[in-house]
């Protein structure tokens, strides 16, 4: 049955974030980027692809498209084999949460694909969580997924207020900035907060009050600056090395 028009401008409206939070649903698109989220068993409530597409689940809930179909539906000038939709799920963070293990925390990321990569650090260094201050990137785009890599399906993700979350906190609440510690003088510790601020404006006021320890990366060239998620694979690499491997 083909795609009727209605269910194709429902599908196009999806790239916007207005559209995604009105109907509780996003769109994802591309082999690779589908592929990632079913070997991970995220739960995509749709999938639509074209018959040359070989990636498809054995439980028969694909709709097959025309070619013509898809590059209606797609997002892309190019249009992949493969698009799905998924709901949008959002997580609660639990009482004194954030007092246990490992957390990465972005305030004010606006750049969607640096908070895809910061997703990727969070999962290869078994973060257990990531905060997102409301003005992130909407971690539902497709470029925020795609620069995930997967990780986007297995990263323990939360969207709040960050200063109201870490204000009071009995852990060490590590805020990157250029006039911070030497991060490689951090002492263990399997509890901490990792604050990355945005490139272009650093830590906000708010969340700069409630770090405990501003630390950096140290410079030996002439460099401005390092991108938000290097400085935060850097960080995160000592911290991690520092508490251990997760139990």
């Amino acid at each position: 049955m083909p795609l009727s028009k209605a269910e194709i401008a429902r599908l196009r409206s999806l790239r916007e974030k207005k559209h995604r939070e009105a109907s509780g649903l996003f769109v994802i698109e591309g082999e690779k980027v589908v592929g990632e989220l079913l070997a991970a068993g995220y739960p995509l409530l749709e999938i639509y692809a074209t018959p040359d597409w070989t990636g498809a689940p054995a439980d028969g809930r694909v709709r097959l498209l025309t070619t013509a179909e898809m590059a209606r539906a797609s997002h892309f000038p190019t249009p992949s084999k493969v698009l799905a939709v998924g709901r949008l799920e959002r997580v609660a963070l639990g009482p004194d949460e954030l007092g246990h293990g490992l957390t990465l925390a972005l305030d004010g990321v606006q750049d969607a694909g640096n908070v895809g990569t910061l997703l990727r650090i969070a999962d290869w260094f078994a973060f257990d969580r990531m905060l997102l201050s409301p003005d992130c990137a909407d971690l539902f785009s497709q470029k925020v997924i795609n620069a995930s890599m997967g990780s986007f399906a297995r990263v323990r993700t939360i969207t709040l207020p960050l200063a109201a979350e870490l204000a009071g906190l009995t852990v060490p609440v590590l805020g990157c900035a250029l006039d911070g510690d030497d991060v490689h003088a951090l002492r263990p510790t399997r509890d901490a907060v990792v604050v990355i601020g945005s490139e272009g404006h650093g830590l906000s006021e708010a969340v700069r009050k409630c770090v405990t320890r501003f630390v950096t990366i140290p410079r030996y060239g002439a460099a401005e600056s390092l991108n938000a998620a290097v400085a935060a694979a850097v960080v995160c690499d000592n911290l991690r090395r520092t508490a251990g491997r997760p139990d």
